[in-house]
């Protein structure tokens, strides 16, 4: 059943159209996370919302081998889930996700698109579901309702229009899962494209680059379970209480088994302070456990730096007493290119470490002092690393580190991407990604008999940068806000606006839905939580973590309309208008009707999915083959693990400017916002605000709390700026600055890119703030 339009605030929070700077409010961080405070903010609302019968329903199964997948992160499930297997983030999704409230008829009639282009993301999300095809015509302003024979034809006829199947792009989010991914990168392939750009194009790209040449596996090398075992864990660019709280769990277990924990972060996170386990009485009534042992506040960019001065230690170490600190048995067995690489970091500049990290060599000396003591250490990072000009760098140099010691292939030692959206790691495993691998390319034409295109596709950055220069005609996005989370969305806006047809296959609005093509589409589909009835009867789905396990999932609760469908019928519809009788191989109609069909074809095409039907059945989930983890094994061209040499850069920030990046509040999902509140940091009521160090507001003339405009400077382009901004003093690294993303990312270059994987740098753009006299009014900030 579901309800009309009123829209309804989130978490007890007021519903305003408008905000505006005097509204803010800021007080004290906080120096813990979670605690029982967290419980009630995540529960309270989910009873108020959907009642009793779904909250326990939703709560008890979520995560659990029996139950479904939370769709906030790509945490790992552990191997003897607890009974409350979630965290106050996983259920604000599933609230957000799950709400009866659904957009009428009258609201597309009342609200035209131009309208709502002032609208924050927060506003249009709480607009509610979107339960109806939409279509915009070309020359209106508004959505009006379609039936799905009729969007799913206009889709169809602009695809097979095209002069060339590269003028089409189909994007994705890691929000779908591992069977319609599958079946999106088959259908562009048929049709004849590799325009398979993905949300980790913008995240965790540089993992797989990274990693990939030193050990032949982009993907985690830790079991959920190693964390306990782990003598020494360093948690590097990322924020566990706000972006994967269940990690503190994890956390916690290498605490209590004796091990050590370092955070490196240009700021300090509440969660790796302190954290207050809501499961335990220690938690509930007590302080909870420390979790760092050692904090250090590096500059901006400065993480390559670090780790290569931590190595340089450890070898001059070995240096003064051989055979005593590195792990020679492993480098000589496993590794390739140690004397190379041993004579490279020798001669790192000690000057520039200092200069580059922000830290004194004390704070390096213990860091390393810990690492050489450790026999099984862990280092795991997120975007705080990946999204830095040198973030592919940055990894080779982790994976570095862990090869002197032999950290790879042994129990609570290893390296431990922590990526951020609940299936983007699986989304690359199906295949949706804009290179096409020879092996992947040969199973899939001895599957489905067709050749697929070999030349590579565009990712995130070039599918946008082909949007602004007209090259793309068909834009289709499953999930996700490319425009909002693109760098320099200002530019990717006018770049979609130039598509003959944009399609978002969708749950509720967001802005990549308002700002559209000549023509546009909104195609509403199932979420995680809601059941998926096909032909054959309820169908499951899978999901792959970021440990690699496959887990099962399904939904519990019936879906808020009958007309939503599930992603996979999109895709099997599309392919029967699109390709149909030109692929007979391919049967669209058997994949809609039931999902073993598409496992099967799974099975056959990815390794380590043998059995992919009798194994999720019997063991619910499952871990992947990983050789590097598993048996000390390499798929590199060498056949060992290979040590690389990695240059180092010093970001040059001129005189009078800051170093800044982007980063996500606490109530805030991607580009999905659930309330105006950063609890952790002392935020409520506002989002536009600018944390930056104490001196440099007082260098600048500033004074706490004082409106100011943010410019960003690229070479050879005019200033980007964003007005109307409230200057928060915090503890941040002197020369440093953070705003909210995605607000933020009309201050990020499109040129702005890790050389290697063409990654947005959003952690480091040099910025200027000066005094401004305007207000930011209104759901957006005022953008020039």
């Amino acid at each position: 059943m579901t309800e009309s339009h009123t829209p309804i605030p989130m978490f007890n929070r007021p519903l305003a159209e408008d905000f505006s700077d005097a509204d803010l409010e800021v007080t004290k961080p906080m120096d813990y996370a979670v605690g029982i405070e967290a419980v009630e903010k995540a529960m309270v609302p989910m009873e108020e919302h959907l009642g009793t019968e779904k909250t326990l329903k939703l709560s008890l199964t979520i995560n659990h081998k029996k139950g479904f997948d939370c769709p906030s992160c790509a945490w790992a499930n552990p191997d003897h889930s607890k009974a409350l297997e979630f965290c106050e983030n996983g259920i604000k999704n599933i609230v957000w996700d799950a709400t009866p409230v659904v957009i009428e008829d009258s609201f597309w009639a009342e609200n035209s698109l131009t309208s709502m282009l002032d609208k924050s993301e927060y506003w249009l999300g709480l607009q509610g579901r979107i339960t109806k095809p939409m279509f915009k015509a070309e020359g209106s302003d508004h959505y009006v309702p379609i039936s799905w024979d009729e969007a799913l034809d206009k889709v169809a006829q602009s695809l097979t229009s095209l002069d060339s199947p590269d003028e089409a792009v189909f994007y994705t989010s890691g929000k779908i899962m591992n069977e319609p991914a599958f079946l999106l990168q088959l259908f562009a392939r048929a049709f004849g494209t590799n325009n398979l750009p993905d949300c980790s194009n913008l995240c965790h790209e540089a993992t797989g680059a990274g990693m990939t040449p030193a050990i032949g596996v982009g993907k985690s090398s830790v079991h959920y379970d190693d964390f306990a075992w782990s003598d020494l864990v360093i948690v590097m660019g990322q924020n566990p209480g706000t972006n994967h709280p269940r990690m503190l769990n994890a956390l916690e277990d290498t605490k209590t088994r004796g091990g050590a924990v370092v955070a490196v972060n240009a700021l300090p996170e509440a969660s790796l302070k302190r954290y207050k386990n809501p499961q335990k009485v220690s938690g509930e009534l007590g302080d909870g456990i420390k979790i760092a042992d050692q904090f250090l506040q590096i500059r901006g960019g400065g993480d390559h730096h670090l780790i290569q001065a931590v190595a340089k230690r450890v070898l001059l170490a070995e240096q003064a007493a051989p055979g005593t600190v590195l792990d020679h048995d492993f480098i000589q067995t496993h590794c390739d290119g140690f004397e190379a690489y041993r004579d490279h970091i020798l001669a790192v500049d000690d000057a520039e470490v200092l200069e580059a990290t922000g830290l004194i060599s004390e704070e390096i000396d213990g860091l390393a002092e810990r690492y050489m003591k450790s026999e099984a250490t862990i280092i795991t990072w997120a975007l705080g690393i990946t999204q830095q000009k040198q973030g592919a760098a940055t990894i080779a140099e982790i994976m570095n580190l862990l090869l002197l010691k032999g950290n790879i292939g042994k129990k609570g030692a290893g390296a431990s991407p922590v990526r951020g959206h609940s299936n983007v790691q699986g989304d690359r495993t199906m295949g949706v990604w804009d290179k096409l691998p020879a092996a992947f390319a040969a199973a899939l034409e001895k599957e489905f008999a067709f050749t697929p295109p070999s030349e590579n596709g565009l990712d995130s950055v070039a599918s946008m940068n082909a949007l602004s220069e007209g090259k793309v005609k068909v834009f289709m996005s499953f999930a996700g806000n490319l425009v909002a989370a693109m760098s320099d969305s200002a530019l990717a806006e006018d770049g979609v606006r130039n598509a003959d047809l944009s399609v978002q296959v969708a749950t509720k609005l967001n802005r990549s839905h308002i700002v559209t093509g000549k023509e546009s589409l909104l195609l509403p589909v199932l979420v995680r939580a809601e059941r998926d009835e096909q032909a054959t009867g309820l169908q499951f789905v899978t999901a792959e973590d970021t440990v690699c396990r496959v887990n099962m999932s399904h939904g519990e609760i019936a879906p808020v309309s009958p007309d939503v469908k599930s992603d996979v019928w999109v895709i099997a519809e599309l392919g029967k208008r699109v390709l149909g009788a030109s692929h007979p191989r391919i049967d669209w109609q058997a994949f809609e009707d039931d999902y073993d069909t598409i496992r099967a074809s799974i099975s056959r095409v990815i390794p380590g999915f043998d059995d992919f039907n009798e194994r999720i059945r019997t063991e619910k989930s499952f871990v992947l083959p990983h050789p590097p983890r598993d048996s000390r094994t390499f798929p590199t061209a060498s056949g060992k693990a290979q040590f690389t040499l990695q240059q180092s850069e010093v970001i040059d920030v001129p005189e009078g400017r800051l170093l800044l990046q982007t980063l996500r509040a606490h109530d805030q999902h991607n580009t999905t916002i659930y309330s105006l509140n950063d609890r952790y940091r002392g935020i409520r009521k506002g989002r536009f605000v600018i944390f930056m160090h104490a001196d440099d507001i007082a260098e600048r003339g500033l004074v706490d709390g004082q409106t100011v405009d943010v410019f960003s400077e690229w070479p050879g382009e005019p200033d980007r700026v964003l007005r109307g901004y409230r200057v928060v003093a915090y503890p941040t690294v002197k020369g440093c600055a953070a705003m909210y993303f995605p607000e933020a990312n009309v201050l990020v270059p499109r040129a702005a890119i890790d050389p290697v994987c063409n990654t947005p740098t959003s952690k480091q753009i040099v910025i200027r703030v000066e005094a401004g006299t305007q207000a930011a009014e209104g759901g957006r900030p005022i953008a020039v």
